[in-house]
């Protein structure tokens, strides 16, 4: 055999090696994925059992209680703190014969202005349908943008004297790539049916006339959320003596007291045990069949990678 051949015999020999250990590599990130939907699988169906007293019921069945509604973290479509989640969560709470009062407890940076203006019109409607159980809103380490605006439709808002309170205002942002794309001789070729259809586009220029637009946009969307905010909370709010309110600051629940955004300082504890007068706290949280959750997280993803791919995101309270 001639040098020559030998050479691509070795070299066939490595090819053939480094096919079979990629084979072997993608096999074992496949079983590892595997594994890991599994046991994620297991944990929510467990979680989901738990929650619906597959594996045991609540033992207060005859005393009353105070019913808590989570609003966790980002109040988004598809989340945990979805409006679909917190609704159904307040309903069940409220059709509970056994319940005293209800509680939303509240850690939550805002979001949605569209999920968390669901939530207000289904907190203000649940308390003309059941006039007699309170709703009560308790922020504990943050209840800004879209979260305060779901608890101003509370009978009541408490808080923690060092909670982040308010944040009354809407953002929007996005990214402009102009200028490196021309670094890396990069044309855009954007194709549309309407005049301003690409307006929001990262790879143009901005446009004065569109930015102008798109802040009217959001002006709107602030005055929905002032107008709800007004509503719930009423005289209650200082906003003579502090125009300062709705301008997208965020304060301290000390602060927020003063100002009127929240009318005490307490702890969900404190507000079942002194306030409502049943110390027995349920978690009425909504919890979702897992294999909806991995379908709705799918459905979300998309719609936050092509957000991303954009370099945009539209208008959120926080």
């Amino acid at each position: 055999m001639s040098t020559k051949e030998r050479e691509h015999q070795v070299l066939g020999e490595l090819v053939a090696d480094l096919i079979k250990e990629r084979r072997a590599t993608r096999r074992m990130r496949y079983i590892k994925y595997g594994l890991f939907a599994v046991i994620a699988v297991g944990l929510d169906i467990a979680m989901f059992s738990s929650a619906t007293g597959q594996f045991g019921g609540d033992d207060s069945k005859d005393k009353e209680i105070t019913a808590a509604v989570n609003v966790y973290g980002e109040i988004s479509e598809g989340g945990q703190a979805s409006a679909e989640v917190i609704k159904k969560g307040l309903r069940q709470a409220l059709e509970d014969k056994r319940t005293k009062a209800v509680v939303l407890r509240i850690n939550s940076p805002g979001g949605s202005p569209v999920q968390a203006g669901e939530v207000y019109d289904e907190i203000k409607r649940q308390r003309e349908l059941h006039k007699d159980t309170k709703i009560y809103a308790v922020i504990s380490d943050l209840g800004a943008s879209g979260a305060y605006y779901i608890a101003s439709a509370a009978d009541e808002i408490y808080a923690n004297k060092s909670s982040l309170v308010g944040s009354i205002g809407v953002t929007a942002a996005s990214f402009g790539y102009v200028d490196l794309m021309r670094t890396l001789g990069v044309e855009r070729r954007a194709y549309t049916s309407g005049e301003h259809k690409a307006f929001l586009d990262p790879f143009q220029p901005q446009n004065q006339e569109e930015a102008a637009f798109w802040s009217s946009v959001l002006k709107t969307t602030h005055a929905q959320f002032i107008k709800a905010v007004v509503d719930g909370r009423g005289p209650k709010l200082k906003v003579s003596e502090h125009p300062e309110l709705f301008s997208g600051l965020i304060w301290s629940g000390e602060q927020a007291l003063q100002l009127g955004l929240v009318d005490r300082l307490a702890d969900v504890d404190y507000v079942a045990r002194e306030v409502v007068g049943a110390s027995h706290v349920v978690d009425f949280t909504a919890k979702e069949n897992p294999f909806d959750r991995f379908a709705k997280k799918i459905g979300a993803s998309v719609a936050e990678h092509v957000s991303i791919t954009m370099g945009f995101s539209g208008p959120n309270l926080r």
